[in-house]
């Protein structure tokens, strides 16, 4: 613990005595992007996305690239999300999650940039977690076109040769969640909040998820200190269960939680007939939202010489809840 203390007391020392930086953020309108562009504002930020927003001091276009100078680290964040409705065609997938890397890594290896930061994502591994825990030994075997495409996404990264000055940092991050957040988390939020059941509960799972925040202070330690390059999975410290996250919601709101525990049998039934008319429980959302899934974060705290990530599980989700209510209201 001593040598953790120590450590973390000289990035901290390091950390806000850096000086401005220019960063490129590719996808900086998109969630994430949103909440970078608002923690590094003291740095000199230049992004590319489809659309031009003021949370930039410079906007560019994709076609726009090769005329960007003197940059010192890119975050790359554009991509195609993951469709769990399956209706997306599996060239898409590739043509802008793989075709994207491709120009902007392309990119980082002739220019000045010393930093490059992928978003991969743990689906890039595994759709489903075989053993207790996912970690970066594991075997990719991703079943989907957007897991398969963040891999060969990955691969094409790890096959290029860079000089030593350049650091190169896959993240794997699992459901990320904060204000603004879309996805999983809100479904089961509207449940909640019209007082209807969680007819789910018969699945009893612990999943890993990642708070904004964390996440955060992750990309601030690589931009701002001396981090190893490498591929690291990206999770909050604690896993919880779907149980866990309906008695914070039904807390957040200040009502009681409605749990039914309805045969594993009649659920798979209307999943099958979610695959068919496209209802919001179909097979793929069920999957993910009762299985259980834990994400190992060992190697990432290790690199960043900390013992335990600055948000729990509970308050990160705390915090996207609060902000889901006030969103409501």
């Amino acid at each position: 613990m001593l040598i953790y203390k120590l450590i973390e007391q000289n990035l901290y020392f390091r950390i806000f005595n850096t000086t401005k930086v220019k960063l490129l953020i590719t996808g900086y309108n998109g969630f994430v992007g949103t909440n970078l562009t608002k923690f590094f504002s003291k740095h000199h930020l230049i992004g590319i996305d489809l659309t031009a927003s003021s949370s930039v001091n410079q906007h560019f276009n994709w076609s726009d690239l090769d005329s960007i100078e003197d940059i010192d680290a890119i975050i790359h964040l554009a991509g195609k999300a993951h469709d769990t409705r399956n209706i997306e065609k599996t060239e898409d997938y590739f043509r802008i999650n793989l075709g994207l890397t491709k120009k902007i890594y392309d990119y980082f290896i002739k220019s000045d940039a010393k930093r490059f930061i992928f978003f991969s994502s743990v689906k890039a591994i595994a759709d489903t977690v075989k053993g207790d825990v996912l970690t970066e030994e594991d075997s990719p075997s991703p079943l989907t076109p957007y897991g398969q495409s963040k891999l060969a996404a990955e691969n094409y990264i790890l096959s290029k040769s860079i000089p030593s000055s350049k650091r190169i940092y896959i993240l794997r991050p699992c459901m990320i969640h904060g204000p603004g957040n879309k996805g999983n988390l809100n479904l089961l939020y509207n449940i909640v909040q019209m007082r209807l059941p969680w007819p789910l509960g018969a699945y009893e799972n612990l999943r890993s998820f990642t708070s904004i925040d964390n996440l955060m202070f992750i990309i601030q330690r690589i931009i701002e200190t001396d981090v190893f390059g490498g591929i690291y999975q990206v999770a909050d410290d604690d896993p919880l269960s779907n149980n866990e996250l309906i008695k914070l919601m039904a807390n957040s709101l200040e009502r009681k939680s409605r749990i039914w525990r309805i045969p594993k049998g009649i659920i798979r039934t209307a999943t099958k007939v979610g695959d068919i008319i496209h209802t919001p429980l179909n097979n793929e959302r069920l999957r993910k939202l009762t299985e259980s899934y834990i994400v190992s974060n060992s190697k990432l705290k290790y690199a960043l010489g900390i013992s335990r990530l600055p948000v729990t599980s509970r308050v990160g989700l705390i915090k996207t809840l609060e902000s889901l209510k006030s969103k409501k209201h």
